[in-house]
């Protein structure tokens, strides 16, 4: 694929999928744009790179559909100021994206493989703003850690709190809920010290986040 075709191609994934799921917000789009998604593919995948799909990745993880990853763009209203949190560092385009919208981004990832390829893609592409972390994030970090932004890329098999503390007020968390088929992406606001407000987004499926267990609860 020449340059000409990758860039038809990335012009068609904004148009074809990712606006029509009502990713609306011309920050996210210019952001998609901007981010050369090829570039975080795996090699074998090239191809692929702007079809609406899963794309896999390894250890039965896969790099969002671009459709989910505008829609948790949008979602999350990420300003330049906040400070974001990712747990499932995956490829590193959502990564990329997160960085080029926010102030800094940390980004937790278990698979020590990917996280350097990861690390690899993100600074030939000028990322600076971001730092990642390799490690095991599905029981929670240090509470008294706070970000304005937080991603979950992985499914939980329920609405878990685990994260809910390390958001400052006012501050959003996007998460993936259910099990397979059909999960629900949900979007959680800290009103203040003790609420958080909790609204549907839409149906989507991914794989589950790494031992993220059923029966693991937390308390707020």
């Amino acid at each position: 694929m020449n340059q000409m075709d990758i860039e038809q191609a990335r012009f068609n994934m904004i148009e074809q999928q990712v606006r029509p799921w009502d990713v609306l917000d011309q920050q996210v789009l210019d952001t998609m744009e901007r981010t050369p998604r090829e570039a975080f593919v795996p090699e074998k995948y090239r191809a692929l790179a702007f079809a609406d799909i899963n794309i896999p990745l390894g250890h039965e993880q896969v790099m969002m559909a671009p459709k989910v990853e505008g829609r948790l763009l949008q979602a999350l209203a990420i300003t330049p100021g906040d400070s974001v949190l990712e747990i499932g560092t995956g490829s590193g385009y959502l990564t990329a994206c997160l960085a080029a919208l926010g102030n800094h981004v940390t980004s937790y990832e278990i698979f020590p493989d990917l996280s350097q390829a990861a690390a690899e893609k993100l600074a030939a592409n000028g990322c600076r703003n971001v730092t990642l972390i390799e490690g095991d994030a599905a029981g929670g970090i240090d509470r008294s850690t706070r970000y304005d932004v937080i991603a979950v890329t992985g499914s939980l098999p329920e609405l878990r709190t685990t994260f809910h503390k390390n958001l400052s007020n006012g501050g959003r968390l996007f998460m993936v809920t259910g099990t397979p088929p059909v999960m629900e992406a949900v979007l959680v606001t800290r009103i203040d010290d003790y609420n958080w407000k909790t609204e549907s987004l839409f149906e989507t499926s991914l794989p589950p986040l790494v031992n993220a267990v059923t029966e693991k609860r937390f308390e707020l």
